[in-house]
């Protein structure tokens, strides 16, 4: 229909210009000049028409462009965030087999233990063959703890070494996190071949270091958030420690990124105590926005807060959490029996 109409005002101004023509030949001007203005009109209308028309043919191809353009951006964004989904259970499949490789590694330790005290009993040994025994125990326990911690830092080192080419700030951070994780138990394996001590860890100092390294993995981001340890000294067994760790280092880290936007200068503070009623209270609290950081971590319900979970269930502990100043997590647990070197 608008070709049509088109072809129709092309054909009249033509027609127009035409008469024009014929008037001005006879001396008519007056009417050569209106059918001359007539023809003008047709054909700027017609201009008018044509340009309407291919602006909204423009129009049209710019926001189809734009469509195709969203959808494509939708589409790389999906296929990254599975591969950060991906990446995310890899990770926790790996620390679970790690988690369980430890703690079978130990078990057998001690049972060796104990079958080797019991047969020295049995025959009778003298004090002498028992330090003797013991002597190599120890070192024996110092070399396990020392190998596994090593091995702790190797996968470390691999985590380094794969953030290195990951682009993705969320693959990137789940990285970090991971290596984290692994340097915190790493710490407690070191600790133990160093201590006196093979079967527990005085958790001031570890606190005090796993703390410092945690705020330090972050860089410039945290580089005005202080710690504090506010407690006595108190050691606690390697199978209590252990989730303590990994309890501690999941708070620190989720403080580090949510609560001091900005290069905000705050404090993390951490206490480890006996109540009088017998159970251990763990608290974890930190000065910044509580509510920023409560609101990410209700969005997130990611593998960190799943993990704090399990572990505190592991210990048989009660859960809390308030906002009232920053935010602060209290787990109580009983008193574990420590285990025998």
């Amino acid at each position: 229909m608008v070709e049509r109409d088109a072809s129709n005002n092309l054909s009249l101004s033509s027609s127009h210009l035409e008469l024009a023509d014929c008037y001005e030949q006879t001396g008519n001007y007056p009417k050569a000049l209106k059918h001359q203005k007539i023809a003008v009109q047709l054909r700027d209308t017609l201009n008018e028409e044509r340009y309407k028309n291919l602006e909204s043919e423009l129009i049209q191809k710019y926001e189809s462009e734009q469509k195709d353009e969203q959808i494509s951006l939708q589409t790389a964004t999906i296929q990254q965030q599975k591969q950060v989904q991906y990446l995310s259970f890899g990770i926790g499949g790996l620390l679970a087999l790690l988690l369980g490789g430890l703690f079978l590694t130990y078990r057998n330790n001690r049972q060796k233990s104990r079958q080797l005290q019991a047969l020295n009993n049995d025959l009778g040994a003298t004090n002498l063959q028992l330090q003797q025994l013991n002597a190599q125990n120890e070192l024996l326990l110092k070399e396990i703890h020392h190998r596994v911690k090593n091995n702790l830092q190797t996968i470390s080192s691999l985590l380094s070494l794969q953030s290195e080419s990951i682009s993705n700030k969320s693959a990137f951070d789940a990285i970090q996190e991971s290596k984290n994780r692994v340097s915190s138990m790493a710490l407690l394996h070191q600790k133990l071949y160093q201590g006196e001590n093979l079967a527990a860890i005085e958790m001031r100092d570890y606190f005090e270091t796993i703390g410092k390294t945690i705020i330090d993995s972050f860089g410039e981001k945290a580089e005005n958030v202080a710690l504090k340890i506010d407690m006595s000294e108190l050691e606690l067994d390697v199978d209590t420690a252990v989730p303590i760790g990994l309890i501690t280092n999941e708070l620190i880290t989720n403080s580090l990124k949510y609560a001091f936007p900005n290069k905000q200068k705050g404090q993390i503070s951490i206490t480890l105590t006996s109540e009088e009623n017998g159970l251990l209270k763990l608290n974890i609290a930190d000065n910044g926005q509580a509510t920023q950081k409560e609101a990410s971590s209700k969005k997130s319900k990611g593998f960190g807060t799943l993990l704090i979970q399990l572990l505190t269930t592991q210990l048989g502990g009660k859960l809390e959490t308030s906002t009232a100043a920053g935010t602060s997590t209290i787990i109580q647990f009983p008193l574990q029996q420590k285990s025998v070197a």
